[in-house]
């Protein structure tokens, strides 16, 4: 190792460990194990393993480097600097605050001439915090801080393509019709023809659950709440039920003359929505076929929803009138006419109790929001088309619409500002299905166009964290028969 250039350079001398009784050797104390500590003389120059260069007895002149002097623009500079600097950190009262002057900078001597600072620059303030920007040496403005200081919230991305889409060969084009429901067991069923099949969320397995007879088609599907039994109904008016598990009929229901266009269950009760123009009311555990009729609507009945308190059942028909029933009473307890075409489109709220929404077809296009808890009519909204199905959100307050004529889009409200989230397109034809599955992030729609398409629309719980078990192997586009 090079030795730094000196004047004078003396060579250490080395040093004896057998020599302690020398006077000459420095003693030496083991504070730590394996360091050593010792005073060397001061007249003595100091070598070490660490290289610190020292400029103050070079001779700049022998490389034609003379220094300078400081100029007194530089020295100005550098106290406007230092007093805008003093002014941000400490405000601007503080200019009466005299810089701690060094040992260099003083008068040399004992230290009793040396000057002080005429206050305490840690003096206390009245105000305390100070904004961060407000620290810096140089001035913000609103443009360049921004108006607001509180955090923006990143809106949540929608993806704009189906994750999955299923081709659905003979899947009707019928506005009236209901044909794709999802369980809670994540088993989706959809009505193809005078087929049923079952396609299993978790794996991608389809199965035939069912072929109908006698030139009968499928007109409406409908899992049970547990999502073991679902409720099939046909052209003729037969209601059958099936235990999905087994692949066993357990039973067939008869009372309609018409075909039964929808289906909603409430525990062991089982709603029937006709062409007939009447609703029936089963009870699976009774040996009769249906325990109460309920009549008002004047033409088919082509959406049915209970509540999820199962106290209210809400119906939609052809006739542009929107019905709410309980379970006391076989006549409507409110009645809302103020649609101009046929309500296929209903929802109740899981968010607040009482609130129902319901969507208008071709001719009237709007979504109509009711208190049935206080009977009142809260708001209205022009969609531009018609409303074929409505969800909500089991995470957020947010629902789901489906269209068709004339833009067949998939539109994601925020209620209840009802603004718009994400408007999806994919479908050529009416998007007349609708299904959300049972963890309440995924929803299923299908058209006359034959596909089944699977959209991530709403958040997921918040208090789950878990992935759906809906994964990468099911995506892809596949055959569901």
């Amino acid at each position: 190792m090079e030795n730094p250039s000196s004047n004078s350079m003396e060579p250490q001398t080395p040093f004896d460990p057998n020599s302690n009784m020398n006077p000459k050797t420095p003693s030496k104390t083991n504070l730590i194990p394996g360091f050593n500590s010792y005073h060397p003389s001061p007249s003595r120059s100091i070598y070490s393993d660490r290289f610190i260069p020292s400029r103050t007895s070079s001779n700049f002149a022998l490389f034609g480097l003379p220094l300078s002097p400081k100029s007194s623009n530089t020295e100005d500079s550098n106290n406007g600097y230092t007093s805008l600097l003093r002014t941000a950190l400490f405000g601007p009262d503080s200019g009466n605050v005299v810089n701690p002057v060094t040992p260099e900078k003083g008068v040399r001597g004992n230290g009793r001439n040396l000057k002080r600072p005429n206050c305490n620059i840690f003096r206390y303030k009245t105000e305390t915090r100070q904004r961060l920007d407000s620290l810096l040496p140089c001035e913000f403005d609103d443009q360049m801080r921004g108006v607001s200081t509180s955090p923006v919230k990143v809106p949540r991305k929608v993806p704009k393509s189906p994750y999955k889409v299923l081709d659905a060969p003979a899947l009707q084009d019928d506005f009236y019709l209901n044909l794709v429901d999802w369980s809670s067991q994540n088993v989706l069923a959809v009505g193809l023809g005078s087929s049923v099949y079952l396609w299993h969320a978790s794996n991608g397995k389809v199965v035939k659950l069912c072929d109908l007879e006698n030139d009968d088609n499928v007109t409406s599907v409908g899992w049970a709440q547990r999502g073991t039994h679902l409720a099939v109904g046909t052209s003729n008016g037969k209601v059958q039920l099936w235990d999905a598990s087994h692949g066993k009929m357990t039973r067939t229901m008869e009372g309609h003359r018409l075909r039964v266009g929808a289906l909603s269950w409430s525990s062991s009760q089982l709603s029937s929505g006709s062409r007939d123009k009447s609703i029936l009311q089963r009870d699976i555990r009774a040996q009769d076929d249906y325990v109460s009729k309920l009549s008002g609507h004047k033409s088919e009945v082509c959406g049915l929803k209970w509540s999820p308190d199962s106290r209210e059942l809400a119906s939609g028909g052809n006739d542009n009138r929107l019905f709410v029933w309980n379970n006391h009473s076989t006549q409507p307890i409110l009645k809302y006419c103020e649609h101009t075409a046929a309500v296929k489109a209903i929802a109740w709220s899981p968010h607040l109790h009482g609130l129902l929404a319901s969507g208008g077809g071709t001719a009237d296009r709007c979504i109509r929001f009711w208190n049935t808890t206080t009977n009142t009519h809260l708001s209205c909204m022009d969609t531009g088309s018609q409303v074929c199905n409505l969800v909500w959100s089991k995470n957020a307050n947010e629902l789901v619409s489906t269209h068709g004529y004339s833009q067949n889009q998939i539109i994601l409200w925020r209620y209840p500002t009802m603004t718009k989230v994400a408007t999806l397109t994919g479908h050529t034809y009416r998007v007349l299905y609708l299904a959300i599955s049972p963890d309440g992030q995924m929803i299923v729609t299908g058209a006359g166009d034959e596909t089944l398409r699977f959209w991530n629309v709403f958040p997921s719980p918040k208090s789950q964290n878990t992935e759906s078990e809906i994964g990468a192997s099911s995506l892809g586009r596949t055959q569901i028969r």
